[in-house]
């Protein structure tokens, strides 16, 4: 993507269901669960680049000794800083006895991090600071176990407002208003009632408080907590927990918003924001890692019993698209072959903008995400060609030399790497005000590859966000090769509308597509609907939520996907470059063709799958107008 944006995060938890002398004994590791989630969060590391945290828990612990592990860190390698300090401190405290092998119990109760439970976070911020407070796993402590929650997720919700003032009308004290602490609060909340529902019932049956803990322990009732909390959670999340008593959840969106993935056997349970993840680290076939279910959760008690228990309705599915398009790692074969169809969906739109002419045209990509795609692309282009030929040498059955014939057969689309990215700039380093001035050095061309004003240049990329690095970089720097036409391809269709469910696009005013739409009406004289459609907005959004309307969409509503590429086209062409410019999208029926289990469109098309999300569109469109830089829920 040339546009870095901030997107959705990747969790991963492991539950030991063996003692740690089980893998010691088939592994040759007491730690063998610890570098698994090491390599859990280091395969998922393309989901978030801005903090890390990992949190485990010990089972079976005697009194008096620590049972809860975290560690998290903010800096520029989190992963591997958080390890670092991990082993520091097992190497500092790794007990052996007299004969060389691991003594189990003190490890147990003296060894940092020799948990039976893990549970990992890969944050991208797309909102709120970057300090240490913000980085996931979180946790709620107490002195009863059964009341210590720790939890991360992959989530935004649209009404965290309204589920902080339930928190205070509770009487409660949050000491954030955020997302992350919100719904910690949230579950904790629900957490506590059910411990204290339990606690009435054996002490009316006689029990001592000594003897109620552990029968609390074994009985709490995770799903109904996770029922009571969620009732009110408009969004998409992805929100796994661990007790400290040892019980242990992940929990999905009602739409399938937010991906989760697991598998277990008699030795793990595990899960994680992506399936190749899981099939790599623990070598195991795509049919046997299952997907989780919409409105679901899989809860895996203390005694190591996995059960995947309903919790909400579920609603329309409404899986992301753009985990398809460009989060989720390549590497899953459904995803790849996606991803191919994406581009190879855009072959007669491509061939158009270069009038056909394959034998002056270079096909390329923006690496590295857009890179499936660009097979894809190549081989539509291939499969076009081959057409042709077949129909030229019908044409011209008998008449034809071998030479001619030859000519005719080695004809092939022209494929060259022409942008190359320069991985150690990173451009989410900075702020939006100081990200212009490195886009400009991210991306190098490779010279000597196009014939100087002949050649036309085919840059596919997997969408385009803001432009900034189009306009600011790459074009000017593919320009440089002198190409008779620059065309401009993105996988995803135009990006229109804000996200609120995770990815960092939550202002209207930086999608280069909602720009190029205001323009038009400039340019066609029907520029008084904006601010007619800002006081329509603030009073649609003063209706109950499920009544409001997405007022954005009236914005695009005058013009076609074509003339608004158009428009996009003549934005981000540098005044001073000499080739054309041409930006071809992709087809809102072509995504859906190629990505069709996939189908939440909301950026792309403004049908949000969530009530919260008209809002929040609407609430944005009123931002842009009255110039508030600031995100809509």
């Amino acid at each position: 993507m040339s546009d870095n944006i901030k997107h959705e995060c990747g969790i991963a938890m492991l539950r030991l269901r063996k003692p740690l002398e089980y893998y010691y004994q088939k592994y040759g590791a007491w730690d063998w669960g610890l570098q698994k989630m090491y390599l859990m969060m280091e395969k998922q590391h393309n989901r978030g680049q801005d903090g890390a945290g990992l949190a485990g828990i010990k089972l079976n612990v005697k009194h008096g000794n620590r049972y809860i592990y975290r560690q998290r860190s903010n800096k520029a390698n989190p992963i591997k800083e958080i390890f670092g300090i991990v082993y520091d401190d097992i190497n500092k405290a790794y007990p052996v006895n007299q004969q060389g092998s691991p003594d189990f119990g003190l490890i147990k109760s003296a060894v940092p991090f020799a948990c039976d439970i893990y549970l990992g976070h890969l944050r991208y911020g797309t909102y709120g600071s970057y300090n240490i407070d913000s980085v996931h796993p979180v946790s709620r402590e107490n002195n009863w176990k059964s009341r210590n929650l720790v939890m991360a997720g992959n989530f935004n919700l649209t009404n965290v407002g309204e589920i902080f003032q339930s928190l205070v009308e509770l009487g409660q004290t949050p000491v954030a208003f955020s997302d992350t602490v919100t719904i910690l609060e949230n579950v904790g909340h629900r957490l506590d009632e059910e411990n204290e529902r339990l606690f009435r019932i054996y002490k009316d049956q006689g029990f001592t408080k000594k003897e109620i803990t552990p029968l609390i322990e074994q009985n709490l009732d995770l799903a109904n907590i996770l029922r009571k909390a969620s009732r009110n959670w408009d969004g998409g999340y992805t929100m796994a927990g661990m007790v400290g008593h040892g019980d242990a959840f992940v929990m999905r969106d009602p739409a399938g918003i937010r991906p989760a993935f697991y598998y277990y056997d008699d030795e793990v349970v595990v899960a994680a924001s992506e399936r190749p993840v899981i099939q790599t680290i623990f070598n195991v076939r795509t049919d046997k890692v299952s997907e989780l279910p919409p409105a679901s959760a899989i809860i895996i008690k203390a005694s190591g019993e996995v059960s995947v228990e309903k919790i909400r309705e579920e609603s329309e599915p409404r899986k992301c698209s753009f985990e398809r398009i460009y989060f989720s790692r390549g590497t899953d074969k459904e995803i790849y072959r996606e991803r191919k169809k994406l581009g190879e969906s855009l072959t007669l739109p491509v061939l158009k903008a270069v009038d056909y002419d394959i034998d002056h045209t270079v096909f390329s990509y923006i690496p590295n995400t857009a890179e499936s795609a660009f097979y894809g692309l190549v081989k539509g282009v291939e499969n076009w060609l081959n057409e042709f030929k077949i129909k030229t040498i019908i044409d011209n059955h008998g008449t034809l030399t071998r030479e001619t014939l030859a000519g005719i057969i080695n004809r092939r689309p022209r494929v060259e790497k022409i942008a190359v990215k320069d991985v150690k700039l990173r451009t989410f380093i900075t702020e939006d005000k100081a990200r212009d001035d490195l886009v400009g050095h991210v991306y190098d061309v490779t010279y000597g590859v196009i014939r100087r004003g002949v050649d036309n240049l085919v840059v596919i990329d997997d969408s385009i966000v803001r432009g900034t690095t189009l306009k600011q970089s790459i074009i000017r720097i593919l320009d440089r090769l002198d190409p008779k036409k620059i065309v401009i391809v993105s996988s995803s269709p135009q990006i229109r509308y804000p996200d609120c469910y995770g990815i960092d696009m939550a202002k209207l005013w930086d999608l280069i597509a909602f720009r190029a739409a205001v323009e038009l009406l400039k340019d066609t004289g029907r520029e008084n609907l904006v601010p007619e459609l800002y006081e329509e907005a603030k009073r649609e959004n003063l209706k109950p939520v499920v009544e409001i309307r997405n007022l954005v969409k009236e914005i695009y509503r005058p013009f076609t996907p074509l003339e608004i590429s158009a428009k996009i086209s003549a934005m981000l062409r540098p005044e001073e470059i000499k080739a054309g410019v041409e930006i071809v999208y992709q087809s809102i029926e072509g995504l859906h063709e190629a990505c069709p289990g996939h189908t939440g469109d909301w950026y792309f098309t403004g049908n949000y799958p969530t009530p919260g999300g008209n809002r929040v569109a609407n609430q944005s469109f009123i931002n842009y107008v009255e110039g508030i830089n600031a995100r809509a829920y």
